[in-house]
């Protein structure tokens, strides 16, 4: 009798710690973890396409993490896309003329803000605007691209005009 008690309880706990596991990797996976940036800033970009860009995404700089995107927005008269920051109160010198681009994490994984340092004296503030953007890759437009180039050479180059008379 004791023996399957104690095997009972050892099949509990495994389920346990295996739901347990699952849970945490459900997080881990979804960007819901606590990990919040310690006194931030915000900074704002514009870009013209974010692709699948969520909130939480990470913004990373040299494949460090440096804060999370808070807030994503349209603005009606440019038709760009506003993406609010968070940066980390621990990374103060951050050069104002950096560049953010939006990058795709592997072939087709989640999309973050990754950010290159420019070279200026001056350093990012709260409610700063980074000014150059380089928008994201769209992969259905880039293989759209692909496949509308090969098709325009197996058409001789994909003109229909006639050759110039000879002179």
């Amino acid at each position: 009798m004791f023996n399957k008690r104690a095997i009972e309880l050892a099949v509990g706990v495994f389920v346990a710690l295996g739901l347990g596991a699952v849970a945490l990797l459900a997080f881990r996976v979804s960007n819901l973890t606590t990990t919040e940036v310690a006194n931030p800033y915000q900074v704002e970009a514009r870009f013209d396409n974010i692709g699948g860009l969520k909130t939480r995404a990470p913004v990373t700089m040299a494949g460090v993490r440096i804060g999370r995107v808070r807030h994503i927005g349209f603005d009606n008269e440019r038709y760009q896309a506003v993406v609010t920051m968070d940066i980390d109160g621990r990374y103060e010198r951050i050069p104002i003329d950096t560049s953010a681009s939006i990058l795709t994490s592997g072939l087709l994984g989640e999309q973050y803000v990754g950010m290159e340092p420019g070279g200026a004296e001056e350093y990012l503030r709260n409610g700063d605007n980074i000014q150059l953007t380089q928008s994201a890759m769209v992969l259905e437009r880039l293989i759209g691209q692909f496949l509308y180039g090969k098709a325009s050479e197996s058409n001789g180059g994909g003109t229909d005009a006639a050759p110039a008379p000879p002179q």
